[in-house]
């Protein structure tokens, strides 16, 4: 399924700009129509569960305990 170059940035989760940057540099491939830029979304499907990995670990990575500090408690 072709989809365009708005769709795939919202199915990655990333900016349009991005996504112009790496077609000019060659990094991902897809087809001009004339209009458009058109991607075949099954090749990123492997890309975006790496995305959504690296995004969970960094939130994972984000959520450590904190320690309950001695003196933050109220003694009123």
């Amino acid at each position: 399924m072709y989809i365009s170059l708005n769709q795939l940035a919202v199915y990655l989760g990333v900016t349009e700009s991005y996504l112009r940057g790496q077609l000019l540099l060659g990094n991902i491939s897809g087809v001009f129509d004339g209009e458009k830029w058109l991607f075949n979304q099954s090749q990123f499907d492997i890309h975006k569960k790496q995305l959504d990995d690296k995004r969970k670990q960094a939130v994972k990575d984000d959520e450590e305990p904190i320690p309950e500090d001695w003196d933050a408690h109220d003694e009123d």
